[in-house]
């Protein structure tokens, strides 16, 4: 039955990652695992940061805990789909459910975006405006970024989804990859897409360009700063508090520029380049804090240890 939007289409057939038939049973049970993993590794990160009052009251922590939030959410909204692929010939996924998973993805990403940009100021003014970073970053300053960030994510994602789906589908079915993303989508659409091609270039390249380089700003002055550190132990001490947040950007934007500047989903190096953002990255978030933030560490271990003496182990 034709639908209000002029579309004939009532589901899409995802194709899944390219894999080796003889590694069906490996690869599902890998992310599975992975999955389960991120989804442990995230609300383990919340209840550090919940549970510890001196971590819940500071600016760099609660940020830590809104991306274990948005990791949770990008995983959940990627994986369990595409661990569908790997066991089942065909992998039907309804029209709106593609709509709501182009949409999640591309909401909880520019909001994660937006907040590592955010976690990146928030960094520059702890090293660079030290006296100032108590009057600027407070708990209210805080709460208005997040929700800053939640929103621009919101209509950066209904934009991206309504300007996609706009376009009448009724042709062939099969999405070229593992979740419904723009441009497999795109290609499918039963008109000229060249305006959809180019505005979803403009706009996801405006979001990302631009958080990039607010990044990079953000990094040179800190770098800058911490240089005229004088003392070789205060200059690591000062390394220390950002290099989990540098690790974590390089990991995420690098694999998203060779996305979008080569948006050739059929290639088996898009495909993996995909899965960073997708499913690697939300499990790197809470082995990143936790190897290398010591005040994690070490609030980690008290809980374990109250954990532990409360029963009596």
């Amino acid at each position: 039955m034709e639908r209000a939007n002029g579309t004939l289409l009532t589901e899409f057939i995802l194709a899944g990652l390219p894999h080796p038939p003889k590694l069906r049973v490996f690869l599902f049970l890998f992310f599975l695992a992975t999955y389960t993993l991120t989804q442990l590794g995230n609300l383990l990160i919340l209840l550090v940061v919940s549970g510890t009052p001196k971590l819940r009251a500071r600016p760099m922590y609660i940020f830590l805990g809104v991306l274990s939030v948005i990791d949770m959410g990008i995983s959940t909204v990627i994986v369990p789909r595409m661990l569908t692929t790997f066991t089942a010939t065909v992998r039907p996924i309804s029209y709106a459910g593609c709509v709501a998973q182009l949409y999640g993805y591309h909401f909880l990403g520019s909001t994660q975006c937006f907040l590592y940009t955010i976690m990146a100021y928030d960094r520059y003014l702890a090293i660079c405006r030290p006296l100032r970073y108590p009057a600027v970053m407070t708990r209210r300053a805080c709460s208005g970024l997040v929700a800053g960030a939640w929103a621009a994510g919101s209509v950066h994602g209904a934009i991206q989804a309504s300007l996609t789906f706009r376009l009448p589908y009724c042709g062939p079915n099969k999405v070229d990859h593992f979740f419904c993303d723009i441009p497999a989508v795109l290609k499918l659409a039963c008109a000229d897409t060249a305006a959809n091609e180019l505005v979803t270039l403009m706009d996801v390249g405006a979001v990302a360009s631009s958080c990039f380089l607010l990044i990079l700003l953000s990094y040179a002055r800190i770098i800058q700063a911490i240089l005229a550190i004088r003392t070789a132990s205060g200059r690591h001490r000062a390394f220390s508090t950002c290099g989990s947040h540098m690790t974590l950007v390089t990991v995420y934007y690098v694999p998203c520029a060779f996305i979008y500047l080569q948006p050739d989903t059929n290639s088996p190096l898009g495909g993996a380049a995909a899965l960073f953002p997708t499913a690697i990255t939300p499990l790197l978030n809470p082995l990143i804090y936790t190897l290398r933030n010591q005040e994690v560490k070490r609030a980690l271990k008290r809980m374990m240890a109250e954990l532990g003496s409360k029963n009596g182990i």
